[in-house]
């Protein structure tokens, strides 16, 4: 008998380490993520334009870094610089041509742990409508529940550098700077179950 239960407690804790292993997938809080583009404006200034509303899911294993994955669509709805008059001049065939390309999206190939809470992300990037590979380095800030939601969350910071011509958007490079510095901040949050609703008996 007590063979049996010694048995039947490490089959329990082996499901549990399962459920506990398995990946957990995020939605991204908007209210709560921050997308940022810095470059140099002659040399004299570093403008920055936030890009909000973003949309996305996050799947994240902690025991299998490489099985997790982010797909992230940007709408350029959220493009805020903070003066009307470049945001305006960024919507147009100039920059970002919204018009015709109303969205960025970026989708991982690989996630890969490059040490203590810290991960490299890498993935397809698409602005203008062309494709080009990034890597994002990323660090966790946070896996746990949220005090408020209740439910299990997530938050990374990540940053990488791109070159703004190699996705057709070239408009006065030099004077100002080809390089852009990307900076991000999201929350994410793992979705409430549904409950069941049990047939009324008769």
């Amino acid at each position: 008998m007590m063979i049996k239960r010694i048995a039947l407690a490490a089959a329990l804790a082996a499901v549990s380490t399962v459920a506990f292993a398995a990946p957990v997938a995020y939605k991204i809080d908007p209210t709560h993520t921050d997308v940022v583009a810095t470059w140099s404006h002659m040399g004299f200034s570093n403008p920055s334009a936030h890009f909000g509303n973003v949309d996305g899911t996050i799947v994240y294993d902690a025991q299998n870094v490489g099985a997790s994955k982010v797909e992230v669509t940007i709408p350029l709805s959220g493009l805020s610089t903070h003066v009307e008059g470049l945001d305006k001049h960024m919507r147009t065939a100039d920059l970002f041509d919204v018009a015709k390309f109303p969205s960025i999206t970026f989708r991982s190939t690989k996630v890969e742990a490059a040490g203590d809470n810290r991960l490299r992300v890498t993935g397809d990037l698409t602005v203008r409508g062309v494709t080009k590979p990034a890597v994002l380095d990323v660090t966790l800030n946070k896996v746990g529940e949220h005090p408020m939601k209740k439910v299990p969350s997530i938050g990374f910071d990540a940053s990488t550098t791109l070159k703004r011509s190699d996705f057709g958007i070239a408009y006065a490079v030099p004077a100002v700077s080809d390089e852009i510095r990307i900076s991000i901040t999201t929350e994410a949050s793992a979705e409430r179950a549904k409950a069941t609703v049990q047939p009324k008996k008769k």
